[in-house]
């Protein structure tokens, strides 16, 4: 052979070891994979922060509901003890209770009334 066609082979050669060698390339990952452990730990945290969030707010609003609940019936009560209050003092009246004392035989006997005072 003479030296120009080794020359040629040998550049054949060179050329194909450079194309095999450039077309292996190293796959680069976008993250590592401490930052990917990173990344998740950091989505569940804020995953559990929400759902702990929500339940806070879940929780006030069924407190918050039963505190309505009880207000509505104390205030029913309220009105039912300023209702029976009133009929205490129609009751209470001293017309109705020499009418009643009447009604039952008694007699209003000026001599044995006897006065209290209040200390």
């Amino acid at each position: 052979m003479s030296s120009l066609a080794r020359k040629f082979q040998q550049q054949k050669q060179v050329e194909g070891t450079v194309q095999e060698q450039s077309i292996v390339k190293t796959k680069k990952h976008w993250l590592t994979p401490g930052e990917k452990i990173i990344g998740v730990v950091f989505t569940g945290l804020v995953c559990f922060g929400a759902v702990h969030l929500i339940s806070n707010q879940a929780e006030i609003y069924q407190v918050n509901k039963e505190i309505q609940e009880v207000q509505t019936s104390v205030n029913e009560l309220e009105k039912i003890n300023s209702d029976l209050q009133v009929q205490v003092s129609e009751l209470s009246t001293y017309e109705r209770i020499l009418e009643k004392a009447t009604q039952m035989g008694l007699v209003k006997n000026e001599n044995n009334v006897k006065v209290v005072q209040e200390k």
